[in-house]
């Protein structure tokens, strides 16, 4: 047991403080705040995914965001329940990651860059313009509670909702370790270090590099359609790349390239934010200058920063222990 929690620390500790904060906090908003840094958290292991691990910057992420939230919006709302709404959502937003994967990924750099970010302006032209179906500029209102699963209600319970948002994350955070862990995340990361090099070793670079961008936009369609039955309401600002950039943050404040940078760079920076709100026009002046701050002596993250510092001190106790095995020695011949 104490060796499975060593292994998997940071599902412990959410867990464990998740489970917990609705009985230390006394403000349900602080409930809110925190359901809604959970669900940008597992849109943030998408980016992550594509960035971190196969190193491709995709911004066209928060249209497949707002593709999950609209289809699992326009789904409820026609009747269906949230769960298969919720299923579909995830699947579209794979479906359209394939049509794009397949076309992008063969472009490197900053080409791929530029093609993700016309993409993810089009599905935002869409999203605005098609008002028969997205409400267009006004957006969707009234989004349905999610079903009751057995006695457990969602509906104006922020408590029940919040724990939903928490077993998300939990599945969010298990179902990356398993990805980055495997023979898939180690296939990504050759391609990420030298695409040369993993090319030489037979591995295929486009059907890896569709697989990764597909992996991510699972994350952004399922925190998509969390958020939409979270906020029950829709705009089509959730495409657009202000969004992305959003996203980028909490990755580029967590750790890029880590397994829990996602969830500490949006917890923090969310709560930053919104604590520095009581300073109303001048929160960003503030925000800004630790951001940068952060950026420069951090720049792997605050995730990244912790695993050098720990990778460091093995270092220092291993050659500690090797001068003292020398010195032993040494003295073991004087003798």
């Amino acid at each position: 047991m104490l060796e499975w929690i060593k292994r998997q620390w940071l599902l412990s500790v959410l867990l464990v403080v998740g489970a917990a904060l609705p009985y230390l906090v006394p403000n349900q908003y602080y409930l809110y705040v925190t359901s809604l840094a959970f669900i940008w958290a597992i849109a943030t292991y998408g980016l992550n995914l594509i960035t971190g691990y196969t190193g491709q910057l995709n911004l066209a992420h928060a249209g497949f965001f707002a593709i999950g939230a609209y289809t699992v919006g326009i789904l409820t709302k026609e009747g269906w329940t949230f769960w298969p709404a919720l299923v579909v959502g995830c699947l579209l937003a794979m479906g359209v990651g394939v049509m794009v994967g397949v076309i992008s990924l063969r472009l490197k750099g900053h080409y791929f860059s530029i093609f993700t970010l016309c993409v993810g302006f089009i599905i935002y032209l869409i999203i605005e313009k098609w008002d028969s179906l997205t409400g267009g500029a006004v957006g969707l209102i009234g989004i349905p509670f999610p079903n009751a699963v057995g006695p457990i209600t969602f509906e104006n319970n922020p408590v029940n909702m919040y724990y939903l948002m928490l077993f998300f994350l939990l599945f969010s955070v298990f179902v990356f370790k398993r990805i980055v862990h495997s023979l898939v995340g180690r296939t990504l990361l050759a391609i990420k270090n030298s695409e040369e090099l993993a090319q030489t070793l037979g591995i295929s670079l486009v059907r890896n590099k569709v697989l990764a961008f597909v992996l991510s936009t699972f994350f952004a369609g399922l925190a998509g359609g969390l958020y939409s039955v979270y906020i029950r309401f829709l705009g089509a600002q959730l495409a657009s790349i202000s969004i992305t950039f959003d996203i980028l943050m909490y990755l580029l404040v967590g750790g890029v390239g880590t397994v829990s940078g996602p969830v500490i760079g949006t917890l923090l920076v969310t709560w930053i934010t919104q604590y520095l709100n009581t300073w109303s026009e001048y929160r960003m002046m503030i925000f800004g200058p630790l951001l940068i701050l952060l950026v420069i002596y951090f720049p792997k993250g605050i995730a990244g920063a912790f695993d050098l510092w720990i990778k460091r001190r093995k270092e220092t106790k291993s050659k500690r222990r090797m001068e003292q095995a020398a010195v032993e020695n040494h003295a073991e011949e004087a003798r």
